[in-house]
Formats: structure tokens, sequence, C-alpha cells
């Protein structure tokens, strides 16, 4: 229950009671037929003090006033209920002991007693709701009245209902909840009709509804994307109730509703691994994450704590955002983490933090990988992604890490740009350590997967940004299309390359069919509310160096082979080629010498399938004629293989 601040809290108290003598006079006034005799006025007034004491005794016991009036819940009924039982009782027993022992005379009749109980009660409770009535209308007042549908009829969307009711920012009117469950539709909840899920076009149809909110906990993601689509097609604003878990306190706030996000609506089940496993796997052991301020790799490093490992040392160059994770790690209360800062093509340094931390496994993500800027100076992806590969993995040989897991990329596929190749470059070093015994001890694999869902510097946050400006939203080709994963899912696939993982392998994860960026820029403008081409510009800026139309997880001379997971997949990859060792060792000297050509140049000794597109190194590109004459074809899948 809650109380207006002006209100003090024995004021409350006073108006209880005062309900209460109502309640008693309606009583009386009902047992006698609203004729009450003066026999029976002369005996109640000598136990009025007593009936007051007793309700006033309960009333302070429970705290009944201490609550806020405008705010009353079901909790609150409940206890006012009880209370009122409890003096009802009271009376009972003052009957019983006033009749047998002393005077031979009735506390209270029966009858009157009955009565009071249920009057007071029922006064209590219809004064507070009342109240809450009152202010919720007086808070509403002025505000813009927003007509709501809640999809999700069971306890998250009945506290969604309260919650908006609450505390929302407008006046919001729930005009109904939609279930899917038959058994629910016709009911009403929380006084609201509960209609099925296929009515929801029809209600959405005559344009009534301002927004449609998500409220179950665990909605199917194909069941959800059918209701987005419904609301996009009307114009509807569809909004998102967090998980449970995510709550303030278990208390939701409005504030935390928020608007479906596209990372929502991934087109497949979310990937789902064995915990146990992984916590067996990693549960006390020593574990250094390159790259750790990265969007990968920060959620690696979540994910490994979370899975209790022993110490996590997080290395990552860029202060900031170091910063910002150890801050984010130390604000939830958790331990067994070491910041670090350094630069993983150091190798004295990197030489120094091996031999202090002595890591039991590393998970490699420090790369660059903006395709643009690589293109404008490949001497600096070759020196970050193969050289500090190199330098990481060595140490990690010679230090006798246990397991050593390259992060790379769907680029590193026929690439197309510097950026690709050099990760290309890292996962040919990996498999040479791997293939000729330099490993010793020390098993590597490799992960490889598409774009991640909302991570930094990728497309998402980009349009969210454009489309939050008002627009333009940039789309580089009509026809360019990605695989997309989110975030953990990409940290779940490491961490599992990292448990199954024999040595030399390249895990790839089965991603589905890829998506358009330009339906994913559309979708995004329709969840925001807005109309594509009317109130958001989608233009078209052409394809930036280095980019492809499409990426492959795997080349046309790879082949898969299954794992115990239905979704992880090993790629049976073509062998080291010969004289890797010396390209790469002159591949390292051009980079230091800043020769952004004969890094390129070398790349493309070292990766027969690395062609340039839209680059200025597309002239680099002149496969050696083969017996026939012919130059080579392309490992690039014919189109019918997209």
């Amino acid at each position: 229950m809650a109380v207006s601040r002006s209100v003090p809290r024995w004021a409350i108290l006073l108006i209880d009671l005062a309900l209460c003598g109502v309640a008693l006079t309606a009583a009386y006034q009902l047992r006698f037929n609203f004729s009450v005799p003066a026999f029976e006025v002369d005996l109640l007034l000598p136990v009025l003090p007593w009936y007051f004491g007793v309700r006033l005794l309960s009333f302070v016991l429970a705290g009944t006033h201490r609550g806020m009036v405008r705010h009353t819940g079901t909790d609150d009924a409940k206890r006012l209920f009880l209370t009122v039982v409890a003096g009802s009782l009271v009376f009972a027993g003052l009957n019983l002991v006033r009749y047998h022992l002393f005077t031979g005379v009735y506390f209270l009749p029966f009858s009157v007693i009955i009565i009071d109980f249920m009057a007071t009660a029922i006064l209590l409770i219809a004064s507070r709701i009342a109240v809450k009535l009152l202010y919720l209308r007086a808070r509403g007042s002025g505000k813009d009245t927003v007509r709501v549908v809640i999809f999700g009829a069971g306890e998250a969307g009945l506290i969604t209902k309260r919650t908006l009711e609450r505390e929302g920012s407008a006046r919001y009117k729930v005009e109904a909840f939609v279930d899917d469950d038959p058994r629910k539709a016709g009911k009403r909840l929380d006084g609201v009709l509960i209609a099925p899920t296929k009515e929801l076009t029809d209600m959405l149809a005559d344009g009534t509804v301002d927004q449609v909110i998500i409220a179950i906990q665990q909605p199917d993601p194909e069941h959800r994307r059918r209701v987005v689509d419904a609301c996009m097609a009307a114009r509807v604003q569809v909004l998102n109730v967090p998980p449970v878990s995510d709550w303030i306190n278990g208390q939701l706030s409005s504030r935390q509703i928020r608007e479906v996000r596209i990372e929502d609506l991934l087109g497949r089940p979310v990937i789902r691994l064995d915990d146990a496993q992984l916590r067996e796997r990693f549960a006390g052991r020593r574990v250094l994450v390159t790259g750790a301020a990265g969007s990968i790799g920060s959620e690696i490093v979540r994910q490994l704590i979370g899975l209790g490992a022993g110490r996590v040392v997080m290395l990552d160059l860029a202060e900031s955002a170091l910063y910002d994770l150890e801050m984010e790690l130390e604000n939830r209360g958790l331990k067994g983490f070491a910041p670090c800062i350094g630069d993983v093509r150091d190798e004295g340094f990197m030489q120094g933090l091996f031999d202090r931390e002595r890591p039991q496994v590393v998970f490699h993500a420090a790369a660059y990988k903006h395709v643009p800027l690589m293109e404008a100076q490949p001497h600096q992806a070759v020196r970050t992604n193969v050289e500090g590969t190199r330098i990481v993995a060595e140490l990690s040989v010679a230090h006798g890490v246990d397991q050593f897991v390259l992060i790379s990329t769907d680029k590193a596929v026929n690439p197309t740009s510097v950026m690709g190749a050099s990760k290309r470059a890292a996962e040919v070093l990996v498999q040479q350590l791997a293939a000729t015994g330099g490993a010793g001890g020390t098993r590597f694999v490799t992960t490889r997967f598409g774009n991640v869902l909302g991570s930094n510097g990728s497309v998402i946050p980009l349009f969210r940004r454009q489309i939050a400006e008002g627009g333009p939203v940039t789309v580089t080709h009509p026809e360019v299309t990605r695989f997309f994963m989110t975030i953990p899912e990409a940290c779940r696939l490491v961490l599992e390359a990292a448990t199954m993982g024999k040595g030399g392998e390249i895990y790839v994860f089965d991603m589905g069919a890829p998506v358009r960026i330009a339906d994913l820029a559309d979708r995004m403008i329709r969840l925001s509310g807005k109309e594509p081409g009317r109130d958001i510009e989608v233009r078209y800026t052409g394809l930036r160096p280095g980019e492809k139309l499409y990426e492959e997880l795997l080349a046309s001379q790879e082949d898969t082979q299954p794992t115990h997971h239905p979704r992880i997949l090993i790629g049976r990859v073509r062998p080291v080629p010969a004289g890797a060792s010396g390209t790469l060792h002159d591949m390292t000297s051009a980079a230091h010498a800043a020769d952004d050509a004969g890094c390129v140049r070398l790349l493309k000794a070292l990766i027969p399938e690395y062609r340039s597109q839209n680059s200025v190194y597309a002239t680099f590109d002149a496969p050696a004629p083969t017996a026939t004459g012919a130059a080579p074809a392309q490992d690039r899948p014919t189109p019918s293989a997209r």
C-alpha cells in the first residue's frame, strides 16, 4: 500500500479506524434491519474503546499504514484481509470469555462480528484501490494515451501491465492480451480480455493500437518473428520485455521495456552447449585472452569467469575499453581476472607476460578487422594479424600451454581483402605449427565464423546510430549478403572448440542462410517504427575496397566432417603450402619496412585464392599459367552452390 507524500502515517491509521467505525455501524444496522434497539446501543458503548483498541493494535502490528496507498497491490490486499480476520477472531474470543467467565453477555453479537468483518475488509481494500485509481488518473492527465496490446497472458504479461500503469511515462491503456494458449482465449486477466494470436493481425488493422509488447520470457524465435512481421506490416511499434534475470532487484521497470532488436530475430535456434563439460574443462585454469576488450574477447572473459576459471588475464592495447571491462566485472562482484595493457606485436613484453602468468589456455582474439582500413595499410594488418599470432603461438609452445585457440573469420575464405588474407595467413601459421610437430604438447585449433551481431564496428550499431539520427542508412550494395551470429554464440563456439579440439582443426559453425544487408536495414528501420524510403532514406554507396558481395565459411576445395554437436563442423582444409615458413618470414620483414605492396604480393604468393576486389592491389592478381596455358580457376563456389 502506499500513501501520498503529504499524508502522515498516523492520519492513515485514523482514516482506517474511521472506516472500521462505519463498518461496525453498518453491521448493527443490517443485523437489526435498520432499527437498532436502545439496549443494544447501551451494551455497545462500553465496548467501543476495546473494539477500536483491537483494530488499532492489529493495524500497527501488521504495518498496514506503512505502505504506499497509490501502489496498492495483491500483497497489500492480502495483508489487509488477514489483519481484519485476526481482529475479528479476537472479537469472537472476547465474546466467549465475557459470556462464559464474566457477565453472561456477548462482547459483540456473533452476527455483528461476521457482518463487521466483511464490511471492514471491503471498505479498507476498496478505499485503497480507489486512491490508486484516482492517482493513476491524475498522473495520466495531460498525457497522450498509448494503446497497447501485450503478447503473453502469463505472469510476465500481468507484471508488464501493472508496471505500465504504475510508472509509465505516458498514459497507457492495455487494449488486450494475446496468447498462443487456446485455453486462455476469451478469459480476462486483470480485467483485460485475452485473445488468440491469430486475431492479432485484425487487431492491428484498424490502426487503434500504438504498441505491441512481447512479454514472454522465452518465446520461440519463429513465433516472435511472425508477431514482429505483423506489427511491422501494420506500422505498429513492437517492444520487448527483458528476461527476469535482467530486472532490477527482481522488479520490472518501464525503462527496461525496449524496442525489439534485430539480434532478437536471429533466423535460427540459438546454439546450446554443455555447460557442465565446459565448466569441468576451465574450472580453476589460468587463461590468457588477447584482444580481451573487444566484443568477442570481452564475452569470452565473462563466460570463462562464469565457468569458474582460476585466473583470466585480459590483454589489450585499448586502455579505455579495457578499463570499462574491468569496471563492469568489478561492479558485478566478479573476481579472478587481471587486466593487462600490452601489444601482441611486442615480443619482449609478451615473453615477460608468459613468464609471469604461465597460462594454461590461450584464446587469441587480438586482430585488426576493419576491411577498408587494412586495405589502406596492409603492413599493419600483417604485423598484428600475422606476426602477432606468430609471437603468441610460439610463446604458447615454449611455455607448454595446453591449448591455443585462434579466432578467425569467414573473410579468410577465398579472401578479397588484405584483412581476410592476413587472417588466412594466421590460419596457415597455426596449421603449420600443428602439422610439423612444432607445437610440442600444445593443441592448436581455429574457430571460423561470420559477422557478429552488435559487435564494435559492425553494421548493426552503425545502422542503429544512423536511424537514430534520422538517416540516411548506408548500404554498400543491394545484393551484399553476410552470415550473422550473436556475440554469446560466437564465444560459446570458441569455448567448445577449446574443449573438443585435438589439434590442427578449423571449426566452423552452421550459421544458416546468409542475410541480405539491404533486408537487414529495412527490418531495422521498420522495427524503429519508421518507413524505409519515406521516413528514413536507404542510400547505396558501392562496395568498399576489399569488400565481397558474399562471404563463405569454407572454400570449395575444403570439406567438412561432423562433431558431436550438430551445428559445429570441422573443416578439412587444404594442406600448408610448401615454403610457407619462408614466405611468412619475408612477409614480416616487409611489414616492418612498411612495404605495403610487398606485403600484399607475399600474401598472394602464400594464398593463391586471394583476389583483391575493388582495390589498388587488384593489378597484382596474375595467376601463373598451368600446364595447359590457362590460368587456374579461382577457388570460389559457382552461383548455384551459394
